[in-house]
C-alpha cells in the first residue's frame, strides 16, 4: 500500500513538473512573440521614416533644379537680347549700315529703337530669370533638413551658393539693359552729354557682373560635373 501510495505520487510529481513545464514554454513563447510583434512594428516605423525622409529630400531636390534650370534658359534668352542691343546702339553710334532681315537698316532712330526694343526684352528675361533663381533657393534650404551625409550638404551648399550667384549677376544685368536703353533713347534725342554718363554707368555694371559671371561660372561647373546619386549607397 505504502509502495502503491509512493508510485501514485511519483506519477503525479512527474506529471505536475511537466505541466509546469509546458505552461512556462507557452508562456515563453508568448512573450517572445510579442517581443517580435513590438520590434517589428518599431522596424516598420523605422523603415517608414526613412522612405518618407528620403521622399522629401528628392522631391525638395529634384524641384530645386528644375526651377534653377529654368532660371539658367531665361536668363541665356537675356542674354542673346542684350548682345543684339549693344549691337544696335554701337552700330547707331558709328552710324553704319547693317544688314538685318533682309534689309538694310541705315538710320539712327531705327538702331535705336531697335536696342530699346531688345533693351526691354533683355530686362524681362533677366528679371524673370532673378526671380527663379531666388525661388530654387528654399528647396535646396529644404532638402538639407532630410540628409545628414557630408557630401549631400556639401553639394547643396553649392546650389544654394549657385542660386545666388545666378540673382547677382541676373541683377546686374538688368542694370546694365537699363543704362543701355536710357542711353539710346538718349542718343535717339540728342543728348549726347547725357549718354556719355548713361554709358558710364553701363561700363561700372558691366565690369561688375564680369567679375560676378567668374564665380557664377565656377560653380556652375562644380554643378555640372558633381555625380550627386550614385550606385554605392554608403558613405565614402
Amino acid at each position: 500500500m505504502v509502495r502503491e501510495f509512493n508510485r501514485n505520487m511519483f506519477l503525479m510529481l512527474i506529471a505536475i513538473m511537466i505541466g509546469a513545464i509546458i505552461i512556462t514554454y507557452f508562456a515563453a513563447d508568448i512573450v517572445n512573440k510579442s517581443k517580435i510583434e513590438t520590434l517589428t512594428t518599431e522596424h516598420d516605423v523605422e523603415i517608414r521614416g526613412v522612405y518618407s525622409q528620403n521622399e522629401n529630400f528628392t522631391d525638395n531636390f529634384l524641384q530645386g533644379s528644375v526651377v534653377m534650370d529654368s532660371a539658367r534658359e531665361v536668363r541665356e534668352v537675356g542674354n542673346l537680347d542684350f548682345d543684339f542691343a549693344l549691337f544696335w546702339f554701337n552700330s547707331a553710334l558709328a552710324d553704319v549700315s547693317v544688314w538685318y532681315n533682309n534689309e538694310w537698316v541705315n538710320t539712327t532712330q531705327n538702331l535705336t529703337d531697335r536696342c530699346i526694343k531688345n533693351c526691354t526684352e533683355a530686362m524681362n528675361a533677366y528679371l524673370i530669370s532673378y526671380e527663379k533663381f531666388g525661388d530654387s533657393r528654399p528647396h535646396f534650404i529644404d532638402a538639407m533638413n532630410f540628409t545628414g551625409r557630408e557630401r549631400y550638404l556639401e553639394v547643396l551648399g553649392y546650389y544654394i551658393d549657385f542660386s545666388l550667384a545666378g540673382q547677382n549677376i541676373t541683377s546686374l544685368r538688368y542694370n546694365a539693359s537699363r543704362y543701355l536703353k536710357q542711353a539710346a533713347e538718349n542718343l535717339s534725342l540728342g543728348n549726347d552729354k547725357v549718354v556719355i554718363l548713361l554709358m558710364e554707368n553701363f561700363t561700372i555694371m558691366e565690369n561688375m557682373y564680369v567679375e560676378g559671371l567668374g564665380g557664377f561660372e565656377d560653380l556652375k561647373k562644380v554643378i555640372d560635373e558633381y555625380t550627386f546619386f550614385d550606385e554605392i549607397r554608403e558613405e565614402h
